[in-house]
C-alpha cells in the first residue's frame, strides 16, 4: 500500500494529494536547479549564475558535464511519470542549452540567461500541480517544434529545387 500525503485548507477542503516522498523529490530538484542555474550572485547586480555556467567555461567537457546534470532532472521527471509531451519539452530545453553552450563565451552567456534547469523544474511542478494544462501546453509546443523542423527541412530542399530548375532552364 502506497502512502499519500493529503493537504487540506482551514475549511477542511482537500488541496492536494501527493505520494509520500514526492515533496522531498520536488524540493531536491528545485535546489539542484538553483545550484546549477542561480546560486552565485554577480556582484553589484541582481543577476545570478550557477555552477553550470562556470563549468561551461571549460571548452566542450564543461558543456557535456552541464548536460549530464540537466539530464538528471529530466530522468527524475520520467521516474515521476511525466508524460512524453512534458519530457520532450524538457529535453528540448536541455538540448538547446547544450548545443548553444558549445559556442565559446556566447554559449556561456546564453546558459547563464536561459536557465534550462529551473525551466524544467517549473515544467515538472506545473505538470504535478495541473497535469491537464501542462500536458496541453507541452503538446502544443511539441507540435510547433515538429512543424518547425519539417519546414526547416523542406524549405531548403524546395529552394534548392527551384534554383536547380532556374539554372537548368538558363542553359
Amino acid at each position: 500500500m502506497s502512502r499519500r500525503i493529503i493537504s487540506v485548507d482551514a475549511e477542511g477542503k482537500v488541496q492536494s494529494v501527493e505520494a509520500a516522498g514526492l515533496s522531498e523529490t520536488r524540493e531536491r530538484l528545485a535546489e539542484l536547479a538553483w545550484l546549477l542555474d542561480s546560486s552565485i550572485r554577480v556582484p553589484g547586480t541582481r543577476f545570478t549564475v550557477g555552477l553550470e555556467a562556470l563549468v561551461g567555461l571549460l571548452p566542450f567537457i564543461g558543456d557535456l558535464i552541464g548536460v549530464l546534470f540537466s539530464t538528471y532532472i529530466v530522468s527524475e521527471a520520467a521516474r515521476l511519470g511525466a508524460p512524453k509531451s512534458v519530457l520532450t519539452r524538457m529535453a528540448f530545453n536541455v538540448g538547446l542549452e547544450g548545443v548553444v553552450g558549445i559556442l565559446p563565451l556566447a554559449g556561456d552567456a546564453f546558459d547563464a540567461v536561459f536557465k534550462a534547469n529551473q525551466r524544467n523544474v517549473k515544467l515538472l511542478d506545473d505538470w504535478l500541480d495541473q497535469p491537464k494544462k501542462a500536458e496541453r501546453s507541452s503538446r502544443a509546443f511539441a507540435i510547433v517544434l515538429m512543424l518547425g523542423l519539417v519546414v526547416s527541412l523542406l524549405l531548403p530542399a524546395g529552394l534548392t529545387l527551384l534554383l536547380a530548375r532556374w539554372i537548368w532552364s538558363s542553359f
